[in-house]
């Protein structure tokens, strides 16, 4: 992985961990992800997709 895909995965995960936090997630939800944390389009998906998993497993594993 390069210095910049590394940097975009980071992001990604800045997000993914944000938007699992937010009780009341703003909706839509990748415009704003896109605006709050600079992502491309297919990188706020993947941090839609990865905070869904992060509540999957907050439930299952306390």
């Amino acid at each position: 992985m390069t210095g910049a895909d590394h940097e975009q995965s980071d992001s990604v995960v800045v997000a993914a961990q944000w938007l699992a936090d937010e009780q009341q997630p703003p909706q839509p939800i990748i415009p704003e992800l896109r605006r709050r944390f600079g992502l491309s389009a297919l990188e706020a998906c993947e941090a839609s997709a990865m905070a869904q998993r992060f509540r999957i497993y907050r439930r299952a594993h306390g």
